[in-house]
């Protein structure tokens, strides 16, 4: 190395990795180099520490880009620093580098690594030095993200847990105490609320205790893949990684895309004022893409629904729906009706909240509570910052409570899948004993509004198939979600809950209601929880499978049908149809039948109890005993 006195600027560059790895703390490099600059005789004129910051390319040093700087001024002329890879771990960096020492009459020395920048032969070891530190980082690289993907796929999600989220056991779980916050946020979004509509709403309403709610934190919800499983990670990078389905959704699938299609819609002054039925439901026939809608409004105020696709130039009319959903809208508003009654107590508190969860996280909540307490109470901090601690925490407390109390009632309650059956059994008599009352207590589709109609859809329907007929557009197929009607068809296999199909009943075509094979102790409990109210009758006919008859003549002695079962399981005892007959039980009423309770409201509020053991079953009526159970959630009537 030539003799010029050496000014130099003691470099040292720490990451965490290192550290952990080789203990190379910023102290301990600085005290060695100072010892090693004493011992060449170099002039220490400064000292450059970058922190936390790793050597690969594209990290910004403000320190060594400060170093750079004096020595472009001639204060330095010397870099001193541990090891090459303090300097960089790029063959490229380093060449760029080289080259910058050279224009500058400036020199590279190493304490560990014998570098002299001065010579070829220096310059040619330090790139062969260069080339293993870049091949050491590469490989670790690859060993990085092969482990940390088989982490992601097991739900070890390597960030702060989002709202919504919590991380136990390293993965990451929904939070019961903010989820609903969450699903809120996103139902906001698609009904046409913007970023700030929705920050305001939160700002007014003081959600989780904070006034400070921004339309970009809103934002970056809506845009978070994790709401609906997913996981993108180097996001940021230009080749992210995408991995699906690693932690339990929030929301669905399909409405995290309906909210990103809604992006393109929505504005800061935007909020949706004509309501479509089957927005991102309807497919082109032709093309298969989304369909959009579009609307005009008459001189009388009334709107006209279309949907349409440009790029096909086909346009159609709402009513052309309309007019096939309507065939069967009444069983889907039943079943509404159905799922709210019943599936929520029945499986949503095992499913969506389990109670145990619950009182986990009430739990720590409590043990939250009263840290801030003694933190408190030790000066930690203010009385203004206490007072706003506690809130959010109360606040949360009480919340989970309130769910708790609603799973505690539901268990209380205990509803059953025969429940269901004989709810609609007596909905069904209702509507023909009682049927002033029935239509005056019983919401149908008409009495919706149209956005509860939408809500409805949107609900059940995954999407609708469109054909067409020459030039004219028709409803191929309606395709429900999985998610939702799934339950339903596991309860119609196991015989309790019902369907409408068509039979000929003698010489008169009609529909009858439908429900597979139940145990005749099962089918006879649910006769005599129903005579508790009617005085529901039981027959038996035989079914001809060939002529797809039954032969008898209810309109004769103005009885009508509840409902026609079969008496054996005929799916397992005859899969292929090649028996001649089928016997089945049927439940009907008469005319004369009169309703037993003192109360008509008990009806419709009000089911049978299965506990009542007063009497054995018989197919012939007998006279029972009352006794019900309520059928809503948590009325006074309960307690």
């Amino acid at each position: 190395m030539n003799e010029e006195k050496k000014k130099c600027g003691l470099y040292m560059r720490v990451s965490t990795e290192d550290q952990a790895r080789e203990g190379f703390s910023l102290p301990e490099q600085k005290e060695r180099l100072k010892s090693f600059c004493k011992f060449k005789g170099y002039e220490i004129i400064d000292y450059y520490q970058d922190a936390g910051i790793s050597a690969k390319t594209g990290n910004y040093r403000p320190e060594f880009e400060r170093l750079k700087e004096d020595i472009k001024s001639k204060r330095v002329n010397t870099i001193v620093a541990l090891k090459l890879d303090r300097i960089t771990r790029s063959i490229y960096d380093w060449e760029n580098l080289m080259t910058f020492l050279d224009e500058n009459n400036a020199y590279l020395d190493c304490v560990n690594d014998e570098i002299n920048t001065t010579s070829a032969n220096g310059k040619m070891i330090s790139r062969l030095l260069m080339s293993v530190s870049q091949n050491e980082i590469e490989r670790t690289s690859e060993r990085t993200k092969i482990g940390l993907a088989g982490a992601i796929k097991s739900g070890h999600i390597p960030h702060v847990a989002p709202l919504g989220y919590k991380h136990e056991d390293k993965r990451l779980v929904i939070d019961y105490s903010t989820k609903d916050i969450i699903v809120r946020i996103f139902d906001l979004y698609y009904n046409g609320y913007s970023y700030q509509k929705i920050s305001n709403i939160f700002n007014e309403e003081k959600v989780l205790g904070k006034d400070n709610w921004r339309d970009s934190t809103i934002q970056t919800i809506l845009e978070n893949e994790i709401y609906k499983g997913d996981f993108v990670h180097g996001k940021r990078t230009k080749n992210p990684t995408y991995y699906e389905d690693v932690v339990e959704p929030i929301i669905s699938k399909e409405m995290w895309e309906d909210c990103q299609v809604q992006k393109k819609k929505n504005s800061r002054s935007y909020q949706r004022t004509l309501t479509y039925l089957y927005l991102q439901k309807l497919k082109c026939p032709k093309c298969n893409r989304i369909l959009g809608g579009k609307a005009t409004t008459k001189k009388n105020g009334k709107p006209y629904f279309y949907y349409y696709c440009n790029d096909c130039k086909i346009s159609f009319k709402e009513n052309v729906i309309n007019e096939y959903f309507n065939q069967f809208i009444s069983e889907l508003v039943e079943y509404d009706s159905v799922v709210n009654q019943f599936f929520l107590p029945m499986i949503k508190q095992k499913f969506d909240e389990p109670k145990e969860k619950i009182e986990k996280e009430l739990a720590k909540q409590n043990e939250k509570l009263e840290r801030i307490r003694k933190a408190y109470i030790n000066g930690a901090f203010e009385l203004d910052v206490y007072k706003k601690e506690i809130a959010i925490v109360e606040n949360t407390i009480n919340n989970l409570q309130n769910e708790l109390d609603t799973t505690d009632c539901s268990e209380e309650l205990r509803f059953t899948p025969k429940d269901i059956l004989l709810k609609r059994d007596i909905d069904f008599i209702n509507k023909i004993k009682l049927n002033k009352e029935y239509q005056e207590k019983t919401k149908t589709w008409k009495d919706y509004t149209r956005e509860e109609q939408a809500d409805l859809i949107m609900r059940y329907v995954d999407n609708i198939e469109l054909a067409l007929v020459g030039n004219e557009v028709i409803v191929k197929q309606i395709n429900f979600r999985d998610s939702i009607c799934k339950p339903c068809q596991e309860l119609y296999e196991n015989g309790y809950i019902d369907t409408t199909k068509p039979m000929l009943l003698g010489n008169v075509l009609g529909s009858v209601r439908f429900s597979n094979y139940l145990p005749e102790e099962e089918f006879g409990e649910i006769i005599m929880r129903l005579r508790q109210y009617y005085d529901v009758h039981y027959t038996e006919a035989t079914y001809f499978l060939q002529k797809q008859m039954f032969y008898f003549n209810f309109t004769e002695d103005n009885s009508a049908i509840v409902r026609v079962f079969p008496l054996e399981d005929y799916y397992k005892l005859d899969p292929d149809n090649k028996m001649e007959t089928y016997r089945f039980g049927i439940i009907y009423i008469n005319e004369e039948d009169r309703f037993q309770m003192q109360e008509i409201d008990t009806a419709f509020d009000y089911i049978p109890d299965e506990t009542n053991d007063s009497v054995t079953y018989m197919k012939n009526p007998t006279p029972v005993s009352v006794g019900v159970k309520p059928v809503k959630l948590c009325e006074e009537d309960t307690k």
